[in-house]
């Protein structure tokens, strides 16, 4: 499963999980190869703490390794704004 937890300049936790990631890695796999875009994107569900609501971005596909904290911070920014 891609996850990854970042806190922002709030001080609110963020838990981001690719959609339809599994626990299975063949299946996560197959999962994500159908869902991503022409343009190399997945849908990344980012869940925080407390009163902030739920955003869903659109990242590429390397997003996990690839995206320091700080841009993903931003992300959800301007998706929560």
């Amino acid at each position: 499963m891609k996850q990854r937890e970042i806190t922002d300049s709030e001080n609110t936790r963020w838990t981001c999980v690719q959609a339809f990631s599994m626990s299975n890695k063949e299946a996560s796999e197959k999962a994500e190869a159908i869902t991503e875009t022409e343009q190399g994107k997945v849908t990344v569900v980012c869940t925080p703490t407390g009163g902030a609501k739920t955003v869903r971005l659109e990242l590429d596909a390397n997003w996990e390794e690839q995206m320091t904290d700080e841009h993903l911070s931003k992300a959800i920014t301007s998706s929560a704004g």
